[in-house]
């Protein structure tokens, strides 16, 4: 038999570590702890942040459920998982701007043995329209519907001592909340509509988890980065765009070690985990989080409850 030869192709794994520098893989040498025995859910599982992610939870064992609206390449990268780091791993397809899929999703995720909920899909500029549920898309996808999955999973996790680890953004930091206009679908401004609905979600899952003794909550942001959430640009400015941002911020493979550390750290009220210097670059760090005042945190939380009974209700017979 003849050796393989030298320059035989590399595998997935073999590509991540030649992607990640030295002092990110000794930040997760010094900072994580083996997952074998552990289910991760993870939304936007094959989007750059996701993919990145889902190679470090498999290189530590978890098993996974890439949760994900495009069944080809979810299946494709569930099969590269396999493969490459031998865990088990299974696709489920949902499509988080339908109100109807994320509740199918949500009832398959509950008879699964998950203790990880990652709630990291998301759109940024993306057509805007208006979903069948009624809400605007981009407040939906990024909002309404991970906030459903974490609060209807919230029964489950505390069974299993789980944790959501869910995926905010500088961008809350300029939007407001408008009560009159909960998913600003009277607003031009995409920066304003994307930090709007992480504004919800980032507050509305701390209120969720005030208190809670047998379930945890882990908020974390990866800082800027050039991911798939710019995909729809057009294709100039999506070129000037790119390589500027490449240059100057966190590649995916760094971006998402601040999701990576939540499932070892939970954080409190008014707490995040992002890059450490300036939010923007560097390894993570945990810090105090205070863009919220108590009465708009009392109306985010209002209008989360209330739009999810409606989306519990969505589509019922009966």
């Amino acid at each position: 038999m003849t050796a393989a030869p030298a320059t035989e192709k590399m595998t997935e794994r073999q590509k991540q570590q030649n992607t990640v520098s030295r002092s990110v893989r000794r930040w997760i040498s010094g900072n994580t702890a083996s997952l074998e025995g552990k289910t991760a859910a993870v939304t936007g599982s094959t989007g750059s942040i996701g993919t990145a992610l889902c190679g470090y939870l498999a290189s530590l064992g978890a098993s996974l459920i890439l949760v994900d609206r495009n069944r080809g390449k979810s299946e494709a990268f569930r099969d590269r998982l396999r493969a490459e780091y031998g865990v088990q791993a299974e696709c489920l397809t949902a499509d988080m701007s339908d109100a109807a899929g994320v509740k199918e999703a949500a009832e398959a995720l509950e008879k699964r043995p998950v203790d990880f909920l990652v709630l990291n899909a998301g759109a940024y500029r993306i057509p805007r329209e208006e979903t069948a549920f009624g809400t605007e898309n981009v407040f939906q996808i990024n909002f309404l519907s991970p906030y459903f999955l974490a609060r209807t999973l919230l029964p489950s996790l505390r069974a299993r001592k789980g944790r959501v680890v869910a995926v905010g953004s500088l961008a809350h930091l300029f939007a407001k909340t408008d009560p009159a206009d909960p998913d600003f679908r009277n607003v031009r401004n995409g920066g304003k509509v994307y930090g709007n609905s992480k504004r919800y979600l980032m507050w509305a899952l701390m209120d969720l988890f005030a208190g809670e003794k047998d379930a945890s909550l882990a908020v974390s942001h990866p800082g800027i980065s050039y991911t798939n959430l710019l995909s729809n640009y057009p294709p100039l400015l999506d070129a000037l765009v790119r390589y500027p941002m490449k240059a100057l911020f966190l590649r995916p493979e760094k971006a998402c070690l601040p999701i990576l550390r939540g499932f070892f750290e939970a954080t409190e009220a008014d707490e995040w985990i992002g890059p450490r210097v300036f939010s923007i670059w560097g390894l993570p760090a945990k810090k105090a989080l205070h863009s919220v005042k108590e009465e708009e945190r009392a109306q985010i939380c209002r209008t989360a409850e209330e739009m999810y009974r409606k989306m519990r209700a969505y589509g019922a017979h009966g």
